[in-house]
């Protein structure tokens, strides 16, 4: 399980540190892809492979789920550390998460996030101030903590 929230930069090769406990459950190799509300997404091989096999259930005659799929799995790109544990972002994932120099690097049980320092902090505290309606909002999923 991923847990957490760290700041780290990105240098201008697209280099970022991810942290150590991320690195060890991610395992030698993974996949970063396109993430909801500007961010990345970042899978281990046996996570990403359960995503991927809830996507092909998905209907292919639903334009939606479609267009999700396309975008998701074209956006996609298989990763490894280099030798300072760092990951090499590709051009187009930079652009799509507009990462520039500091991020923030968060974990979400299942998956690592990338975010742009600024536009997570912007997120955060929007969703913040809604946490209790949120919360709300999940019964309707017979969701209770």
């Amino acid at each position: 399980m991923f847990l957490g929230e760290f700041q780290h930069s990105i240098d201008d090769k697209g280099r970022i540190i991810i942290p150590a406990k991320f690195r060890e459950a991610l395992g030698t190799d993974f996949i970063v892809t396109r993430g909801l509300d500007s961010c990345l997404f970042v899978y281990p091989r046996e996570e990403w492979a359960h995503l991927e096999q809830k996507i092909k259930s998905l209907p292919s005659m639903a334009a939606n789920a479609r267009a999700f799929s396309r975008l998701l799995f074209s956006g996609a790109s298989e990763c490894e550390w280099d030798k300072q544990g760092r990951v090499n972002v590709p051009n187009h994932l930079r652009d799509y998460a507009k990462l520039d120099k500091e991020c923030t690097v968060i974990g979400v049980s299942s998956r690592v996030e990338i975010w742009d320092k600024a536009t997570w902090e912007e997120y955060s505290r929007q969703s913040a101030d809604s946490f209790n309606e949120i919360a709300e909002k999940l019964v309707d999923f017979d969701f209770n903590f």
